[in-house]
């Protein structure tokens, strides 16, 4: 049996410091939120600390600013749309489809990634970046990292032989810049994502450049 005098005080430090990451935890999952439902302006202290169930002591604790606090935000926002991204590959990766029907397939998921509401959180901090320093800092080097998970990633989806394909660059810049542009016109245009005329015109294109 372990001493109490011993195992007691280490227990207790990794109890409190459980506790203090899984709040702050808490308060950058409801960040996000708050700023995907509300938008950066809606995104403040008191909304995301009603939305996290925290006191207003334990936010300031954490986060003594409220651009340190999406600072953060856009820090966690990107490991989780990495997470995301692995989790689509995962799900194509391990699929014996092949051919033009695998390629469809990739349209669609990649097409869907950008109505996830961790995209809508995403661009708000986009756009906030813009005249906001400390938030373009934070930012920048996030979304590199995260371009380059999502590049690797769309290869990894495709497989061979499309991933060698001399093309494979281009239709997969082609379908993220595009996708992205398309997406922007959801914001004030609610329809069915996966009834877009475009999601046929970016698998045409992807079969049609990788094959030839």
């Amino acid at each position: 049996m372990p001493d109490p005098a011993v195992a007691g005080p280490g227990t207790g430090l990794r109890t409190r410091a459980q506790r203090a990451e899984d709040g702050r935890a808490r308060i950058l999952d409801a960040a996000v939120g708050c700023l995907g439902a509300e938008g950066y302006a809606g995104a403040s202290t008191l909304a995301i600390q009603a939305a996290a169930g925290v006191s207003r002591g334990r936010l300031l604790h954490h986060f003594p600013s409220r651009d340190l606090l999406l600072v953060a935000a856009a820090q966690h926002l990107a490991a989780q749309r990495v997470r995301d991204t692995e989790d689509r590959v995962l799900a194509l990766v391990g699929s014996e489809v092949r051919g033009a029907e695998r390629i469809d397939r990739v349209v669609v998921a990649l097409w869907a990634s950008f109505h996830e509401s961790h995209f809508w959180a995403a661009l708000e901090l986009w756009t906030a970046a813009r005249t906001n320093p400390g938030i373009a800092a934070a930012l920048l080097p996030e979304e590199r990292r995260l371009g380059a998970v999502i590049r690797a990633s769309i290869a990894r989806m495709v497989g061979e032989p499309y991933s060698s394909h001399p093309r494979f660059r281009q239709v997969r810049d082609l379908l993220l810049t595009s996708m992205r542009g398309a997406a922007l016109t959801y914001a004030f245009d609610s329809r069915e994502a996966g009834a877009d005329p475009m999601v046929a015109q970016w698998q045409d294109m992807a079969r049609t450049l990788l094959s030839a």
